[in-house]
């Protein structure tokens, strides 16, 4: 196993977590700061979502024509550029445009990255790996929010610091191999109505997961504060929760090279709904800071056996036209996830985001459990 390409892709597609965590609640709270109600921030939330899917449809041509590490160097870089830009242009329309822009570019680094790193994986370590790279991420996505509270919110430093880490992780790939084969049509797209009726469960954990991720990082800051919390306590929440995703992350891919991963699979959604219900009843409760390392951990748990289960299905070709539909899935769920919950938010409850989490998370026991999955040999000769 290729275990320096193993860890530069990952560092590579863990710098954009960390940018990410660092810009997506400092962007939410300027707007909040400007006078914007949460419909509206939920907008901006929601933009990158259009951009992954544009990314999804474009990834496999790309990276056919220029080469995975080419294309994803080219992507981390311009996608530096467009970070750059927050800074400089602040405008709401103009913001929407280069949010847009950035979910197009960072959405190919990771079909290509998340790829690659599947392809690189033994598979009796599979599980250990897969789930190493998402603690790696979910560490990235928690040191934001904590080093935006240290750097403060009422400059641009949050944006430029993006920027350089973004440029640092296009330095990682230089030289690096044992990137998946990639035809023009890997990672069309096309085929996803296929893919998610032959893997439901797994499709809408995507959906689930991406939505958690766009609306912990832009409307938890904004709920605690709805919720009459101070700005520090509410970005000390959205750590608490990326805290729950990263600390579990590596037992759960432990126990998925050792148990059924379908089992644990069952396990993750009931733990995201009974967490979700349990966010209202002990908000002001000293017993809301473990709730939250569980809600993160549950819904973390569904995208790391995801990516497993996928790993485990597909090669080459087929694995980046997976991780293509993915992609568009996670698009969908960052789409819809930040529009229903903000707009809900604003005209409905003030406890819309744990509440339709939970209804999310409802829906996929009650899937899982009605068709399970069906067997790694069945799918691996699709």
């Amino acid at each position: 196993m290729r275990w320096g390409a193993y860890f530069a892709v990952s560092l590579s597609v863990i710098s954009i977590g960390l940018a990410l965590g660092l810009t997506m609640p400092l962007v939410s709270l300027r707007l909040e700061g400007w006078g914007y109600g949460n419909f509206a921030i939920g907008v901006m939330a929601a933009t990158p979502a259009v951009g992954v899917l544009l990314g999804a449809v474009i990834a496999g041509r790309l990276a056919a024509r220029l080469g995975t590490p080419t294309l994803m160097r080219l992507c981390l870089l311009s996608g530096a550029f467009s970070v750059g830009l927050l800074a400089l242009l602040q405008s709401y329309p103009v913001w929407l445009l280069l949010r847009l822009l950035i979910g197009v570019q960072l959405t190919v680094v990771f079909i290509l990255g998340e790829s690659w790193i599947n392809q690189l994986a033994l598979e009796k370590w599979r599980g250990r790996l897969v789930a190493l790279y998402g603690t790696g991420y979910a560490l990235s996505q928690l040191a934001g929010p904590v080093v935006l509270g240290l750097i403060g919110t009422g400059n641009d430093a949050g944006f430029w610091l993006g920027v350089a880490l973004l440029i640092g992780g296009s330095l990682l790939l230089i030289g690096r191999g044992g990137a998946p084969r990639v035809d023009p049509h890997s990672a069309s797209g096309r085929g996803l109505g296929r893919f998610c009726l032959n893997l439901p469960p797994i499709a809408l954990a995507v959906v689930l997961f991406a939505g958690f991720e766009a609306i912990i990082l832009t409307l938890l800051p904004i709920y605690g504060i709805r919720q009459g919390f101070s700005q520090a306590v509410s970005l000390a929440m959205v750590s608490t929760v990326v805290v729950g995703d990263a600390a579990l992350q590596l037992p759960i891919g432990w126990l998925a090279d050792r148990m059924s991963r379908q089992t644990l699979f069952k396990a993750c959604g009931v733990a995201l709904l009974l967490s979700s219900l349990g966010i209202p009843l002990v908000l002001h409760s000293p017993l809301i800071w473990p709730l939250l390392v569980l809600f993160g951990a549950s819904a973390g748990g569904l995208f790391t056996l995801a990516l497993i289960l996928i790993g485990e299905r597909y090669r080459d070709d087929a694995l980046v036209r997976a991780n293509a539909h993915v992609a568009q899935l996670w698009g969908i769920g960052c789409l819809v996830g930040p529009l229903a919950i903000g707009a809900a938010s604003q005209w409905l409850t003030g406890h819309a985001l744990p509440l339709m989490m939970a209804l999310g998370a409802f829906g996929f026991v009650v899937l899982v459990w009605r068709h399970g999955l069906p067997a790694v040999e069945a799918e691996t000769a699709s």
